[in-house]
């Protein structure tokens, strides 16, 4: 695997005998695979800095000649942008909490909240009619 033009370089080197040279920038962000005569090479933790031109090549043996394709590879950094717009929403997300609160407390002032959960007195008159209660009465 080779850089071509921003920064020309190797950084996957294996031989036939399976012997691999990394170059040290992608030291522990590279891994590979190889299957009979395909490599399979995944790159982790991309930074802007890797934004090149990639080749994938096949030295031919006895020739100056390679065989490549390459891929271009432009890395963005977005992880500024997340954590701002993230900071962006959660304060807006704070400010509608403590104006909903404000709402709701200014509504409860207002109201008289004590005589929603007060027991009501029912209007009852209990007047005794036994006849016990009758004969020690007297009537005129």
């Amino acid at each position: 695997l080779l850089r071509t033009h921003v920064q020309p370089g190797r950084v996957l080197s294996v031989s036939h005998l399976n012997e691999s040279e990394v170059s040290p920038a992608f030291g522990n962000r590279l891994e590979y695979s190889r299957e009979g005569n395909r490599i399979v090479i995944t790159l982790h933790s991309l930074q802007e800095k890797d934004s090149d031109y990639y080749i994938c090549a096949e030295q031919v043996m006895r020739s100056p000649v390679l065989s490549a394709s390459g891929t271009m590879v432009l890395v963005k950094e977005v992880e500024q942008a997340c954590e701002k717009s993230s900071w962006g929403l959660y304060s807006l997300l704070i400010v509608v909490a403590l104006l909903f609160c404000a709402l709701v407390c200014c509504t409860l002032c207002r109201v008289d909240v004590k005589k929603y959960f007060q027991k009501k007195k029912p209007n009852v008159v209990y007047e005794d009619m036994s006849y016990n209660s009758r004969r020690s009465t007297l009537v005129r």
